[in-house]
């Protein structure tokens, strides 16, 4: 179990926890059907999202970065967000 939970970003001791709650959870739930085929159109729950925002000055990812004395302004396109992400991950280390 502490494999599971390192592997995941967990603590052990909390899965442990969530463990024994969902154990003492099914202890006293009715038994389940396994044989009983589930209806899939039952566990889907469609859910209504908000169209995605626009970024304003056309689209550009504007970053500002302070290190000391030095201060870093980027504009990005958006369009290239992925190459954003990993240069500025790369720059925080």
């Amino acid at each position: 179990m502490a494999a599971v939970a390192l592997a995941n970003g967990l603590n052990a001791n909390m899965l442990r926890k969530w463990v024994a709650e969902a154990d003492s959870d099914r202890a006293g739930a009715t038994p389940v059907d396994h044989k009983r085929p589930v209806n899939p159109s039952s566990a889907f729950v469609p859910l209504a999202l908000a169209a995605p925002q626009t970024l304003p000055d056309g689209g550009d990812i504007r970053i500002e970065v302070r290190r000391g004395g030095v201060v870093v302004s980027i504009c990005w396109p958006s369009t290239s967000g992925d190459a954003c992400a990993a240069w500025l991950r790369d720059l925080l280390r």
